[in-house]
């Protein structure tokens, strides 16, 4: 079954396919997959790279794909300059190089951070670029034009922005978990003006400053209507996305500075608890309250599990590789290891699934492509010239991969 952010996604898409499409953060369903079949194998610095072009400073960002536009954000490596930058799909020249937004004093990041992580959302004329407590911005696709910017949703991040943007209907909610104010915000998309705004319920009487934040991005699913889900530090919830009322929540201990991204599949809410002691939770997400000991089915509390890289899903198989390159593959139902082998590398990116195919993109370069089955089978393992930080995406197909440096467009 589709999820619902693919459908709300793609429901006013016009003649842009599908296939073509990569509007948000993890894709059209944003679960790290896609259903397009003969994506490239191998590949090389001089093999299959249909285009190459330099993206200027530093960012962290994964690419979007709408129509011809790739999308993407970067900023100067001391932060006071943040740009939106797009490239054209089928010949790689910049399009738009945009100064956003100009900044006094950025705060201070981490090394494997940047001040342009997260990932912007497009849909069709208007791209929304997030630069955390930095300001938030649509722009027109075609002019490059600012139609509306918001400068005044803070939060102290501590160690840089993170979490990304996600468009539902009329709506762009975005995630603020810093070290001082822990909140979600629902904005309208075309004016930019707050619909509605809610506080994390969590209580933080015990957990101080750095243990309160989290990067993870909300995500679109339906239980019984639309529900949707954000990670905080120490807590998942669901809410209802038209008025930010909370419908559900689940308390993990230990959690916080939460990357990886919500998954929903196989009637359960796969969640990763975040740094420290990371954990996997299998959640059922049709409950109301607090659910913590009530509505989870399993929970995977051994070593060697991801605090960055998202979980990807394929039939019953879970599959993900931890910052130290560990890859494992559960059964989804039961949280039950399949298998659990060292690929090699340090992880930052999200996998990416396809039919067939799980690819795996490390700090320096390397992709790891391995057969989504009940034991470890690489089909290839590929190089690039610089390290990848941002997460895949795709279009027809083509790979668009960001490394720390490049965009390149991967097609035989």
């Amino acid at each position: 079954m589709r999820s619902l952010a693919f459908v709300i996604l793609f429901s006013c898409a016009g003649s842009v396919a599908a296939e073509e499409s990569w509007p948000q953060f993890l894709g059209p369903a944003a679960n790290g997959s896609c259903r397009q079949a003969d994506l490239p194998l191998t590949w090389g610095e001089k093999k299959n790279v249909r285009w190459k072009t330099a993206i200027h400073d530093r960012g962290h960002s994964s690419p979007v794909v709408w129509d011809k536009q790739i999308w993407l954000t970067t900023a100067a490596e001391d932060g006071k300059q943040l740009f939106a930058v797009c490239v054209d799909r089928d010949s790689g020249k910049i399009v738009h190089d945009i100064r956003v937004f100009e900044v006094e004093k950025p705060e201070h990041i981490n090394e494997l951070n940047s001040y342009a992580s997260p990932t912007p959302v497009v849909e069709a004329g208007r791209v929304y670029v997030h630069f955390g407590t930095y300001g938030t911005a649509c722009l027109d696709t075609a002019s490059g034009k600012t139609l509306w910017a918001r400068r005044d949703l803070h939060c102290n991040h501590f160690m840089g922005p993170g979490s990304s943007a996600l468009v539902y209907k009329n709506l762009l909610i975005l995630n603020f978990d810093g070290t001082d104010v822990q909140y979600v915000v629902a904005l309208d998309k075309q004016s930019g003006e707050t619909v509605w705004k809610k506080n994390r319920t969590t209580d933080y009487a015990k957990a101080e400053g750095d243990r309160r934040k989290a990067y993870s991005t909300p995500t679109m699913i339906d239980v019984d209507g639309p529900q949707l889900i954000s990670c905080g530090a120490f807590a998942a919830f669901a809410y209802v996305p038209e008025t930010g009322k909370e419908i559900w929540k689940v308390c993990y201990p230990g959690g916080f500075s939460n990357v990886s991204h919500p998954l929903h599949g196989q009637g359960l809410l796969f969640l990763n608890t975040g740094f420290d002691r990371p954990e996997i939770w299998a959640v059922r997400p049709d409950g109301h309250g607090d659910i913590t000991s009530s509505h989870v089915v399993w929970k995977d509390k051994e070593k060697n599990l991801p605090t960055k890289p998202s979980i990807v899903l394929v039939g019953e198989l879970l599959f993900f590789v931890n910052d130290n390159g560990i890859a494992t593959c559960l059964e989804a139902k039961t949280g039950t290891k399949v298998w659990q082998e060292r690929i090699r590398g340090f992880f930052s990116a999200s996998p990416l699934a396809s039919p067939g195919r799980i690819y795996f993109f490390d700090h320096d370069g390397k992709t790891t492509v391995i057969a989504p089955e009940r034991e470890l089978k690489v089909l290839a393992v590929n190089q690039l010239d610089n390290g990848f930080m941002a997460s895949p995406a795709v279009t027809g197909k083509a790979l668009i991969l960001r490394t720390k440096t490049h965009l390149y467009r991967i097609e035989p």
